[in-house]
């Protein structure tokens, strides 16, 4: 498969220049074909032959077996999620907080990863903020701050900016200091390669719907081995355990102790579907094409009389962030769409919005983009 393979393959495009991947990208038909394909089996076949369960759970072995091996790790480090806001929930509820804990945050941290430690200040949890610049991380105050924390929270990409921030750096600085690292990865599968060996972060969350362009419903979360013995999950349930008739339970050994009963395995087999796909494209291929067509918006940016660059001049990443003149970041946005093209506006900073630049995109798309800046 090439780029233009999948763009042709991803019906959406078909009526409109997506520039929202960031948010939530359009799936290929390969994708929503393996969703549908697993449906079916497991509503009209299966209950006739191994039975709706074993199915179930066979798609589950397959897809917690081609997440590890797409971020570097193992199947039993893997646990199946809704979202990436799920399973930094599940992390989040599953440790024990005690009065005066500290969580140690970046200013550019999505909902997911502000929201939690929000509703542990009523247990005592204190919530520390590390403030940025430009989409940078001041590292020396992170270093600082994490002296006291129990956990450190941050983004592999951040949502604003686009900037990658230094994962293995504050990874090895919070465990110096004997902190937990939990890291919001959803910006990076399926727009750059991760190595969760590299980035040595005890929890890393994400999703499918975003880069990787598989569909609503499929997450997942990576617990490095042995950061489970800190996880008494809030909730229990048949897959949490590892005899579920057992008079004494006992949790799942690895990261399948956070996962809890029954859910379709349907978004997972296009997950599954959506990984290999971004594979057989190659990060290679992906970033090539990213790189030169982010650099053509940044150039039509740069040329505008209406907009000025937020994200770095140089490529780090799909997305580019820009603020405009408009007093209604909303209203450009909204205007952009009935123009049929699709970007996004931020609440932070003032005046800006965002576009999602993937791979399916073109060079047409971009200039169709510069012409309405």
């Amino acid at each position: 498969m090439n780029p233009t393979d999948l763009r042709n393959d991803i019906p959406a495009l078909d009526r409109t220049t997506y520039f929202n991947t960031g948010a939530a990208g359009p799936s290929p038909t390969c994708v929503t074909d393996a969703i549908e394909d697993c449906l079916e089996r497991h509503e009209y076949e299966s209950p006739a032959a191994e039975g709706m369960y074993p199915f179930a759970f066979d798609v589950f072995d397959e897809t917690r077996q081609t997440v590890a091996d797409h971020l570097g790790a193992n199947a039993a480090e893997i646990a199946l999620t809704q979202s990436t806001t799920d399973g930094i929930n599940r992390v989040a509820a599953a440790l024990d907080w005690e009065d005066g804990d500290t969580v140690v945050r970046t200013d550019l941290e999505h909902s997911s990863g502000i929201l939690p430690w929000k509703r542990l200040r009523g247990r005592g949890v204190d919530v520390e903020v590390v403030g940025t610049e430009g989409g940078r991380l001041d590292v020396d105050a992170m270093a600082e701050a994490v002296r006291d924390a129990k956990l450190v929270v941050l983004s592999s990409v951040t949502w604003t900016h686009g900037t990658r921030l230094p994962i293995p750096e504050v990874a090895e600085m919070a465990h110096d200091a004997g902190a937990l690292v939990l890291v919001d990865a959803v910006q990076s599968p399926g727009q750059v390669p991760v190595d969760v060996r590299e980035w040595d972060a005890d929890f890393v969350a994400g999703a499918g719907h975003k880069w990787l362009l598989g569909p609503f419903g499929a997450g997942f979360v990576h617990v490095s081995p042995g950061a489970e013995t800190h996880l008494e999950p809030a909730h229990i349930g048949y897959r949490s355990v590892e005899d579920p008739n057992a008079e004494d339970y006992a949790y799942e050994p690895g990261a399948h102790r956070l996962e809890v009963g029954t859910v379709s395995p349907a978004p997972y087999a296009g997950l599954s579907e959506a990984v290999r796909t971004i594979e057989e494209l190659g990060y290679d291929t992906i970033q090539r094409r990213v790189e030169g067509l982010t650099d053509r918006l940044k150039e039509g940016i740069a040329d505008s009389e209406t907009a000025r660059l937020l994200s770095p001049r140089e490529y780090e990443t799909g997305l580019v962030s820009f603020a405009v003149e408009d007093p209604d970041p909303e209203a450009f946005v909204e205007d952009l769409a009935d123009d049929g093209v699709q970007i996004r506006s931020l609440p932070n900073p003032d005046g800006a919005v965002r576009a999602s630049v993937h791979v399916f995109n073109t060079e047409d798309d971009v200039e169709e983009l510069v012409a309405q800046l």
